[in-house]
């Protein structure tokens, strides 16, 4: 059924009567700029208008006036060993010349590192020589490594770096500047007034992003060095860090921020002065909003976030958000884990989804077009599982719409597909699908990180996280209702509602816990939970932390433990892999990247082991890769990695179902490319083939009742009772 809204797309003073016939085949009733284009003067014929908007840059006359309100970092140099009594250490090597500057202004806030033994010299210990940006120790350890742990000010727009870079762009090089600087401060307000003086035709200011930007830093090729999308390096503003130290009595310091070349990334666990750190952080940015978007307002204007780019002190499931008054926000989707992340987003009128792929060269170049429908239904399906659980407001695309326009049959797609989204939302809408249990994804984050564990950037793929990533995009289409909570959260007793916690994640990280785990409190209150009934699943290296002889300091509840090298005199006799009811019927699984050296206690089920067949032993042979335990009244599960894929989700709700003592046949279909969604308000199931192939599944109602159903190629089938 054709229908139309909710919907925006991109288009440029050059495209516009292309653009009106596209709008009226995808039923598009917005339109964007996009980074590097301009808005037709009669924007406002087309539909709504989204105009792009920065704060902190963009304004070079102004960057150029007051170099003194650069935003900063600190940044560590490169280790440099010394191999004489003298070592000199070019700080600036590895770094992008045009997007840092040494900030010579403020020299007594770096700090030299002698990183064999952790301490930090003394100001008289080492000179500086600024024209070759090289520190000099004049007498060094031999054989010990140093850094310079430096103050730069940010000439260079991160974000624009890696545009200009990778679109070979020749414009002016974009500075930047911080608010937190007094008059910069009033600037941004002037500025914003202006702003919306001058462009009357905008509906929606979309605000790319607020203050400070991810940590993002590039090398002296121009290629990214260091990513962190949950960053906070670039905040070392100097006036901040002098009201955080009267406010709380806490100095900050350049090793704060470098942490040893770390930067407090999202996988270490946070220090308590770092949370307070992001805390001030916080507060500043959302006042500093708050102020931008009352004269949106006063200007008749809505103010939606970008959740990206300069989007740090900003994080939407924070404590401060709210108090911005934002209408809207805006985020690039990656799959079901991005979809959930935007959707359950609170304070806001509505949240939108940029689907993939982008309109740009490097997928809409001549001969592609088949490969451009592939990414649009790979990304389609896999965020449409979370759309049935938890829906949008609205859908759109970036980049050139000229592009997309020369391949009709990826028009065609996109046609039907915003037709499909709309459906979605007008049979799901406010509905609370079913939920068969509740889950609670236990790590440091907690709530603060709600469907973003394990994330770097948009779901991009790294080796070492998608084994645990698979985790949430896989719970973010299931009918599991889901809770993110922090060690904190569960140190006094687990909540009320939950039914099993699931604890991922290498051994020491934030996911896993690490030294969390030496906790007495943490440890009796789970064992409780699960002992009275309560379920556990861990994956990869949980409740990791070596001490008390043991490396998973709750081995007891999972029935595993993992082998350092500490208990090899230890003899291990469970090693015979039992039938169980969830690997019955189960093909071979994917573990992803898998974990070595698990081995089963005495009294686990081993659902899987693998063994090499250098060894013909009967004792301490074998790799568990997965186990199932019963402790008390209650039940665990163990996996060593669980990368997204049909059959792994459904593992997943199995061995979730099984731990928390549910019936797994109730709103459920058999066969796992098919999945599942009842909403009881309405009486409604929707089956939901996520495969490309016709698809026959055994499908149980709420009740139980059986019958067989067929679905067309990517066929949502609605049921009603």
């Amino acid at each position: 059924m054709r229908t139309s809204g909710r919907v925006t797309i991109p288009t440029d003073e050059s495209f516009v009567e292309g653009t009106r016939e596209i709008a009226a085949k995808w039923g598009a009733d917005a339109v964007r700029d996009c980074d590097g284009t301009v808005l037709p003067k009669n924007a406002k014929e087309l539909g709504k208008v989204y105009n792009t908007y920065f704060i902190v840059r963009g304004d070079n006359e102004w960057g150029r006036r007051h170099p003194e309100e650069a935003q900063r970092i600190f940044l560590m140099s490169e280790r440099v060993l010394a191999v004489e009594s003298s070592v000199k250490i070019p700080f600036m090597a590895g770094f992008l010349r045009d997007q840092f500057d040494p900030d010579y202004a403020n020299i007594s806030r770096w700090q030299v590192c002698d990183r064999t033994t952790g301490e930090m010299l003394a100001a008289d210990e080492w000179e500086v020589n600024r024209k070759k940006h090289e520190i000099t120790i004049p007498k060094a350890k031999k054989m010990h490594e140093y850094t310079v742990s430096f103050l730069a000010r940010v000439t260079w727009h991160p974000v624009q770096v890696y545009n200009y870079i990778t679109n070979n762009w020749t414009c002016e090089k974009q500075l930047t500047y911080d608010p937190a600087y007094p008059a910069t401060k009033e600037y941004i307000k002037k500025h914003m007034r202006e702003w919306c003086e001058n462009n009357p035709d905008t509906s929606v200011v979309r605000f790319t992003t607020f203050l400070y930007q991810f940590t993002l830093i590039f090398n002296e090729q121009g290629k990214e060095k260091y990513v962190d999308w949950f960053g906070y390096g670039q905040t070392a503003n100097l006036v901040l860090m002098d009201e955080f130290e009267k406010e709380t009595g806490l100095k900050l310091t350049a090793e704060d921020f470098v942490d040893g070349g770390y930067y407090n990334n999202t996988f270490r666990n946070p220090t308590l002065k770092f949370r307070k750190w992001q805390d001030f952080i916080a507060r500043f940015v959302s006042k500093t909003v708050r102020a931008l978007v009352d004269i949106c307002h006063e200007y008749g204007k809505e103010a939606m976030m970008f959740l990206g780019d300069d989007w740090i002190g900003a994080e939407p499931y924070g404590k401060y958000f709210s108090d911005m008054n934002l209408d809207a926000v805006v985020g690039s989707v990656g799959g079901g884990v991005t979809v959930r992340m935007l959707s359950e987003i609170p304070h806001v009128k509505y949240r939108e989804g940029r689907f993939l792929p982008y309109f740009f060269p490097d997928t809409f170049f001549e001969g592609n077009e088949q490969g451009a429908v592939d990414e649009l239904n790979r990304n389609w399906l896999t965020a449409r599982r979370a759309l049935m659980r938890k829906p949008l407001d609205r859908m759109g695309f970036g980049g050139y719409l000229s592009l997309a326009a020369k391949f009709p049959d990826f028009v065609s797609r996109v046609t039907e597909i915003c037709d499909e989204f709309r459906t979605i939302i007008h049979a799901v809408g406010e509905n609370k699908p079913y939920c068969a249990l509740k889950v609670g994804i236990l790590n440091a984050w907690g709530s603060l990180r709600s469907w973003q564990s394990h994330m770097v950037a948009h779901e991009l793929w790294y080796q070492q996280i998608y084994s645990y990533q698979g985790i949430l995009e896989s719970l973010s289409g299931l009918p599991i209702d889901v809770a993110f909570l922090s060690f904190d959260d569960v140190r006094n007793g687990v909540p009320e509602g939950i039914d099993v916690l699931v604890n991922a994640g290498d051994a020491y990280t934030a996911f896993s816990g690490g030294k969390e785990w030496r906790c007495e409190k943490l440890q009796a209150a789970i064992r409780e939970f699960v002992y009275n009934g309560g379920g556990f699943v861990g994956v990869g290296e949980p409740t990791a932390c070596e001490g008390n002889g043991r490396y998973f300091q709750l081995a007891d509840v999972l029935g595993v433990d993992e082998e350092v090298g500490f208990t090899l005199s230890q003899d291990k006799y469970n090693i015979e892999k039992a039938a169980h009811e969830l690997t019955e019927g189960l093909g071979k699984t994917d573990y992803g990247e898998d974990k070595k050296n698990i081995y089963a206690l005495n009294g686990t089920k081993v659902l899987d082991i693998a063994f090499s067949d250098r060894f013909k032993r009967s004792v301490n042979v074998g790799e568990v890769k997965m186990a199932a335990n019963e402790f008390g009244k209650g039940k665990s599960f163990y996996i060593t990695g669980l990368p997204y894929s049909f059959e792994n989700s459904r593992l997943l709700y199995k061995a979730l179902t099984w731990c928390a003592g549910k019936d797994l046949y109730r709103a459920y279909a058999e066969n796992v490319n098919v999945e599942c969604n009842y909403y009881p308000a309405s009486g409604k199931y929707a089956l939901v083939n996520n495969g490309k192939q016709e698809q026959t599944t055994d499908f149980y109602d709420v009740k139980g009742n059986k019958r067989t159903v067929v679905l067309a190629p990517m066929q949502i089938k609605w049921i009603e009772e």
